[in-house]
Formats: structure tokens, sequence, C-alpha cells
């Protein structure tokens, strides 16, 4: 239970209305209305006061528990987590910075999503364009035609996914801290992500089995109608047909995954805990130096022999090594 729900309890236990607990600790009845909503947090003098009207510890106020107080007050253990980032080094996050980065996030989450299932679905006309340019018949497209069209088109929706990430991305670009900088969350703080992040949950799950699902049963119509016209036009369509499934697939788990990292990044857990920020530290230097010595050799071998269709083969290694590099750093560091 948050401070939130305990000032609300508390109070109907008193049988107070908002406004006969507001006259009583000299605020506004719409003050308490936006504590017992988590929109703000009292200040700590208004917690002292509350601890003695409502007869309790500021112990029991603060702490985030379901625990009655006494049980708070004897069973209390000190935190004994051993963090190998200093108190002085830690960066503050308040409730109001927390629910506006959760706000945006959510309400950015299927923008981001979309821009996702536009990139794949960018080359959908192409394939089809080029199809019906092979295709016997009398309404046969040039292939020239069909290539330009269909690449027009293709740079566009790729063009407008891009400028979806950009903009939604400036959005987010004050809190790009929380993935890179260890944190503190304020007081009462974590109580209210985590009460939000419990409330996802469900949802979360649910687009997790949807979007994983779409994505396996995409490969349905490629094999049916492939087995059919195996070189005619309902491959071609199965392969459409493929593309728009995993592009909703995708959605999902896009958009789940986005709304689901904000409530990691608070409470720093999952890719986004403290050690795995310090990994990353580490290995910036070395990711930086790295891709682009892959990026200079893949260039300079592809212009000396000419071999395009040859020398991409570079990427999945370099991703491969890349793995073992930051192994090794990881292993010599620890050492």
């Amino acid at each position: 239970m948050i401070l939130a729900d305990k000032i609300a309890e508390l109070r109907k236990k008193n049988g107070w209305s908002q406004e006969e607990l507001a006259g009583q600790l000299g605020v506004s009845r719409q003050s308490v209305s936006k504590w017992e909503s988590a929109s703000s947090i009292p200040d700590l003098d208004k917690i002292l006061k509350m601890s003695e009207i409502f007869g309790v510890s500021t112990d029991y106020l603060l702490k985030d528990s379901d625990e009655p107080e006494e049980e708070i007050l004897t069973h209390a253990v000190p935190d004994t987590t051993s963090d190998s980032v200093n108190d002085c080094d830690l960066r503050t996050v308040s409730l109001e910075e927390a629910n506006t980065f959760m706000d945006i996030v959510r309400d950015m989450a299927a923008k981001v999503a979309a821009g996702v299932s536009i990139c794949i679905l960018s080359p959908v006309l192409l394939i089809l364009l080029a199809g019906l340019s092979d295709e016997e018949g009398g309404y046969a497209l040039p292939e020239a035609l069909a290539v330009a069209v269909g690449l027009t088109v293709l740079l566009v929706m790729v063009a407008g996914a891009v400028a979806l990430f950009i903009w939604y991305g400036r959005k987010t670009e004050r809190f790009e801290y929380l993935e890179k900088e260890p944190i503190e969350l304020a007081y009462g703080v974590t109580g209210v992500v985590e009460k939000r992040k419990k409330g996802y949950e469900s949802s979360h799950g649910i687009s997790l089995v949807i979007g994983v699902g779409l994505c396996i049963l995409s490969a349905i119509p490629v094999f049916v109608l492939g087995v059919l016209d195996e070189d005619g036009m309902l491959a071609i369509y199965g392969i459409v047909f493929c593309l728009i499934i995993i592009s909703a697939g995708v959605f999902f788990l896009v958009r789940t995954c986005v709304i689901f990292g904000s409530f990691q990044k608070l409470l720093e857990e999952g890719d986004y805990t403290r050690d795995k920020k310090m990994a990353e530290k580490r290995n910036e230097a070395i990711t930086t130096v790295y891709w682009c010595v892959v990026t200079a050799v893949y260039l300079g071998w592809s212009f000396h022999t000419m071999e395009w269709q040859r020398t991409w083969i570079i990427w999945p290694c370099a991703a491969v090594l890349f793995a073992a590099v930051l192994g090794i750093n990881e292993a010599v560091h620890k050492k």
C-alpha cells in the first residue's frame, strides 16, 4: 500500500471527508484529492501533521507496505543492499517527473509501434508490383514502372516512420538519463510507479501473447499459398499477408514493451539496473570504436572487390564477435 492509499484509508476510518481533513491540515480540498490520487505528494511537514492527526507513525505513512504499523516498527530491517554507486552520485526523480515520463511514454507508445509496423509494411507494394510486372497477361506492368512506384512508396513510408521516431524521441529526450545514470526516486514515488506497473501487468501479458502468436502464425499464408502456386501471384500474396500479420504482431509487442519499459527504467529493473548502466558506460568507448572499424572494413572490402552481394556477411559475423568482445571486457573488469 502506498502513501496515497494510506491517506485515503485513514481518512475514511476516521469518517472525515476530504474537505474536513484539508481543514485540519490547513490545505485545500484539491490538495488532499491530489495526494489520494497519487498525482502529488504532501510536504514533510504535512506528513508529520498527518501522523499526529491519524495517530500513526511517519514510518507507517512513508513505508510502501501492506503491513500494519506495529509490524513495520518491530520488524523493520535496515537496507543492506550494497550499491557500487554513492548516494551523492544518484539523481533524484520527483513524483512530477516520474508521472510526466510515464504519461508521455504511454501516449507515444502506440505511435512508435505504428512507425515500426510501417517500416515492415513499406515493401509490400513493391513486392506486389514486381509480381505483377512478371505476371503473364494483358495486365502486366512494365518492370521499370513497377520498381519506380514501389521504391517511391517504400521510401515515403520509411521517411514517415523515421519522422515519427524523431518527433516522439525528442519528447523523451530530457529523460534519457533514466537509461544511463543511476537514479533515486523521491519518497513515495516508488510506490506510485509500482502501483501503475502492477495495474498494467495483465495488459502487458495479453499483448505479449497476441504479438508472439501473430508473429508465429504469420508463416501460414506463405506455406499455404506457396504450395498452391509456387511461382505465381498466390505465393507473392502469401508473402504480403505474412508481412501484414507480422506488422500487427510487432505493433502489439513494441507498444507494450515501450510502456512496460518505462516502469523498469524508473524502478531500475530488467535491462536498466545500475550494474547494467555502469557496464554500458564502460563499454561505450569500445562500442563506438568497434563499429567504426567494422564499417570501415566493410566499405573498404566492398569497394575493393565490388562484390557487394557477398561482403554483407561481415555484419552478422561482426555482431557475434561484438558479443564476445563485450564478454571479454566484462570478465577483465571483474577480474
